[in-house]
């Protein structure tokens, strides 16, 4: 009997970055919270394939007006750490295929340093704009670019285009999913 590539979701929230794998058969484990914390998290051994979402929040360039919630660096690194951690331990128990931590462009820039690969949804076909860093150690997606249509960004996510995606979400929470378009490239480059 043939195991199944395994791909932790790390942060994941819906698991949209990795749902192109769960369709395609790859064991999948979505490590996100309420269920999982990445902070104590034991990952297996023969793990295949990472992708780290950690939240933006305390790295976000829009977070600049909030008084009453000011921005903390060190409760934001602690996730960011944690999710290196889990491939760090991966990496030593065995080969890593790949791995990729996603943030908006922002100030986690400051602690990864630049990354090798940035993109909007509309580089792969998604008609909306949030640039979007990527570091690790991946094959780059193809790019499929089409003309972003910001006026429309709430439609575009609406529960009628991507309802699988997005469903009844607040705008925040939709803004924070892995744009469809970008998970299906990634996962053509990175099997």
């Amino acid at each position: 009997m043939k195991t199944r590539k395994i791909i932790l979701d790390l942060c994941g929230g819906t698991g949209a970055w990795s749902r192109p794998y769960k369709e395609a058969g790859y064991d999948v484990r979505l490590i996100t919270l309420p269920e999982y914390d990445v902070r104590t998290y034991i990952p297996p051994n023969n793990v295949y394939g990472i992708l780290a979402a950690p939240p933006c929040t305390m790295f976000s360039i829009a977070r600049q007006g909030i008084k009453k919630f000011p921005r903390n660096f060190a409760v934001g690194m602690v996730v960011v750490e944690a999710c290196l951690q889990i491939i760090w331990t991966c990496r030593l128990k065995g080969k890593l295929a790949f791995w990729a931590l996603e943030n908006p462009t922002g100030y986690l820039r400051q602690f990864l340093g630049k990354p090798p690969f940035n993109f909007n949804p509309c580089d792969f076909g998604n008609p909306w704009t949030k640039k979007t860093d990527l570091w690790g150690w991946f094959h780059e997606p193809k790019k499929r670019p089409v003309k972003p249509n910001q006026e429309n960004f709430a439609a575009i996510q609406s529960v009628k285009l991507y309802p699988e995606y997005f469903g009844k979400l607040p705008r925040e929470a939709r803004r924070s999913i892995t744009p469809p378009g970008f998970a299906r490239a990634f996962f053509e480059a990175n099997r």
